[in-house]
């Protein structure tokens, strides 16, 4: 069996510090992402797709004490793409939030395809 390979983080947005997270909440994010770096994948509660940002697009979903936590990720095939990283205070993401999001991947892959 050959081992996993860690796929990179790509931040176009967003960072998970303390304050404003909490440190449980900050070791929860970096185990998750961990594991997705690793290839793993996952579902509710931890994350939900998000395809009304794109294909691959997903959010985890992070409690903290006083606040949810959102993390929008995408799973391209080298690497784990970072477009925010924000607190959640309704039920429905906000338009802002997945407008921010696609025009960010779409400037990360018009990019990326410059490069190929």
């Amino acid at each position: 069996m050959s081992p996993r390979l860690n796929k990179p983080l790509v931040w176009l947005h967003g960072q998970i510090k303390t304050p404003p997270l909490s440190a449980a909440a900050r070791l929860e994010a970096g185990v998750l992402l961990r594991r997705l770096q690793r290839g793993d994948s996952f579902g509710l509660p931890h994350s939900r797709p998000m395809p009304v940002i794109g294909s691959r697009c997903h959010e985890l979903r992070i409690v903290d004490e006083n606040a949810t936590w959102r993390i929008v990720y995408r799973v391209d095939t080298d690497a784990i793409v970072i477009s925010e990283v924000f607190s959640k205070k309704t039920q429905a993401t906000p338009k802002s939030v997945i407008g921010a999001c696609k025009r960010r991947l779409n400037e990360y892959d018009a990019i990326v395809r410059g490069k190929e």
